[in-house]
């Protein structure tokens, strides 16, 4: 019998992800998002976010394609 898995998987925490940095008005400081780098990379490679440094910090922000 297979086991079930408790931990979700990354496409489940990108999305989680993508409504957290969404909720912070569309950009998140990276070192206040919680997540793993694998789950921002691969929100990276699908351009959904996209990475700006400011010179203050370092943000993750929604990339808007219209």
């Amino acid at each position: 019998m297979p086991r079930k898995n408790s931990h979700p998987t990354t496409q489940d925490s990108s999305s989680l992800c993508l409504q957290y940095i969404k909720r912070c008005g569309g950009s998140a400081r990276l070192s206040s998002i919680h997540f793993s780098i694998a789950v921002i990379q691969t929100l990276i490679n699908n351009n959904t976010v996209k990475i700006t440094n400011t010179g203050s910090g370092i943000y993750v922000e929604v990339n808007d394609v219209a």
